[in-house]
């Protein structure tokens, strides 16, 4: 399977009003891709189109709310009248209720679902007919590490995540065997320095953060990049999370019992906020149109990336790590 090079493409990014959806699209114009900004903020797009256009680059806006399948069948509709094709959809869409369960109503639990997994699923919807008329292309989905690992405070959240990596290992193994290039990819971000948890509805009387460390959204927009032209089954980013997975695997229990003596005090700060206050749930806000969020004095470099940018040296040295302790093996039992 090969996927056109990024300055060939015409991308459409959904959710792309801030945040990690706003870094991408902002990364693929700079790439010269032609992009198709989408989100429920019109202020936020804008914002964006201006900010594209003056970095020289080629963007055409379509507000839409992804709960709703005739407004991201527009999203796709608009792509193709504009730009006459479809080669990557990237759904970054997303909004959480941050609270314990039995304090979640069947409303907002409903609400995450609709937007963060049915939002990807109507996309891809929309997106397939296109990229077979095209003869390849990508759908890349933005979910999390909780698609891996749930955290507590956030099942609704979770749910999602978990839905959206069901939901895309059924696609891509149906085009598999069906033989047809159309690359499917899970991004599953670690803690993300974004307004995520300043839009975010909470039932915790204060502003809702992360579990520290974070990683900054331009490390996302990078792996997008690279899965736009690589075709990768699926990356996390950021080394938290790929130990919050390993870990997972091996030790759910363990996990279970550190993650909510970590994440459940944890995800509060000190800054009161009401469950009304002002929030994303079911309508958009205003003055959060920037990729990232409050927390840049809590991120961290992540190290463990750069090899799946670069698969060579990921292969080359897992050999030769495993050809060291297969040799050390041998030097000890022949010093028995």
């Amino acid at each position: 399977m090969k996927l056109k090079p990024i300055a060939q493409q015409v991308v459409a990014v959904v959710g792309a009003s801030s945040g990690i959806g706003r870094e991408t699209a902002l990364q693929f114009a700079k790439r010269q891709a032609k992009v198709v900004v989408s989100a429920r903020s019109e202020s936020g797009l804008a914002s964006l189109v201006a900010e594209i256009t003056a970095l020289g680059g080629d963007a055409i806006a379509v507000p839409a709310d992804v709960s709703d399948f005739a407004q991201v069948q527009n999203i796709a509709d608009k792509t193709v009248e504009h730009y006459g094709r479809l080669d990557t959809w990237v759904h970054a869409a997303a909004t959480a209720v941050i609270a314990p369960f039995e304090q979640v109503t069947p409303e907002e639990f409903k609400r995450v679902i609709d937007v963060n997994l049915m939002g990807a699923v109507y996309g891809a919807m929309v997106a397939m007919p296109h990229l077979r008329r095209t003869g390849r292309g990508a759908i890349i989905t933005i979910s999390s590490v909780e698609a891996r690992r749930s955290m507590p405070l956030q099942s609704s959240y979770s749910a999602s995540k978990h839905g959206i990596e069901g939901f895309l290992d059924a696609l891509r193994s149906e085009l598999k065997y069906e033989g047809f290039p159309i690359s499917i990819t899970n991004v599953m971000p670690s803690v993300i320095n974004t307004p995520f948890y300043n839009k975010a509805r909470t039932k915790l009387g204060v502003k809702p953060t992360g579990v520290p460390p974070y990683y900054q959204p331009s490390l996302v927009a990078e792996a997008i990049l690279h899965v736009a032209e690589h075709p990768t089954r699926d990356i996390i980013v950021g080394d938290v999370g790929r130990a919050a997975d390993f870990l997972q695997k091996i030790a759910p229990d363990l996990v279970d019992t550190i993650v909510g003596a970590i994440a459940i005090p944890g995800q509060r700060t000190d800054t009161i906020k009401a469950t009304d206050d002002p929030n994303n749930l079911f309508e958009p806000i205003d003055g959060y149109n920037t990729t990232t969020g409050d927390f840049t004095d809590k991120t961290i470099p992540s190290f463990l990336d750069w090899f799946d940018f670069h698969p060579v040296a990921k292969w080359s040295t897992a050999v030769g790590l495993g050809a060291i302790a297969f040799i050390a093996a041998n030097l000890m039992r022949d010093m028995e």
